[in-house]
């Protein structure tokens, strides 16, 4: 094995490992927390969650191109991830977030430091997986 596919290994890896966090990580807040999903937390398990299966099965067959699909559905849960954040924080936005639904999307289950909470998480691993894939992505047509 070179050792230029052992990085591309070890960033596939890093990748399907921070989804694998995060989807267990909603899945802490809302099956052992008890912590209800508003619809936008939704949304950003409907493109998070996939994400396991598609690096998985991207490492295991050691394809890169296989993943392109990942790196779609990361950028469109960071801005999803982004907007639900605005949604908390800012006060002109958050009146937006009362007309979510059930659950408002503005309420904030957590707010460790005045500042992350669970959209802000779920943002920081969709801008890593992102981040990563561009990586891996560069890195794979040096070839």
């Amino acid at each position: 094995m070179t050792n230029e596919m052992k990085k591309q290994e070890q960033l596939l890896f890093l990748i399907w490992a921070q989804a694998v966090i995060a989807t267990a990580g909603s899945l802490y807040y809302s099956e052992v927390m008890g912590y209800v999903p508003c619809e936008l937390c939704w949304v950003q398990r409907i493109f998070m969650y996939p994400l396991v299966v598609i690096y998985g099965f991207t490492l295991f067959k050691k394809n890169v191109d296989i993943a392109i699909p990942g790196l779609l559905m990361s950028g469109i849960g960071m801005f999803i991830s982004t907007y639900h954040y605005l949604i908390q924080k800012l006060p002109a936005l958050q009146e937006a977030g009362d007309a979510c639904g059930v659950v408002p999307c503005n309420l904030q289950y957590v707010n460790y430091f005045g500042f992350i909470t669970i959209p802000f998480l779920a943002g920081v691993a969709f801008i890593v997986i992102f981040v990563l894939h561009m990586m891996l992505w560069k890195q794979s047509r040096r070839k």
